[in-house]
């Protein structure tokens, strides 16, 4: 896994590369405008996630981590060390 730096181009999104147990690796976009930053994640760390995931080259990305407040999008969320943050 790597953090990358926030993407503060208009919504602002905590962003970080994961690799699953398949060896895939995937582009979190986590929206902290509408969701809490997932406080004291490092390199290394495991977290568990539910999003939307949306096909690219590099491997794809996975947003909508978080509540949508116009109920378009199934509620999403990041697990992190025992807490939720959606």
């Amino acid at each position: 896994m790597k953090i990358l730096p926030d993407d503060n181009d208009g919504s602002r999104h905590q962003r970080f590369i994961v690799r699953l147990t398949s060896g895939q690796t995937i582009l979190i976009a986590h929206n902290i405008d509408l969701a809490p930053r997932v406080s004291s994640l490092n390199e290394g760390d495991v977290i568990s996630f539910s999003g939307e995931y949306e096909w690219n080259p590099k491997g794809g990305v996975v947003h909508w981590t978080h509540r949508d407040l116009d109920g378009q999008h199934p509620a999403g969320w990041i697990r992190h060390d025992g807490q939720a943050f959606q």
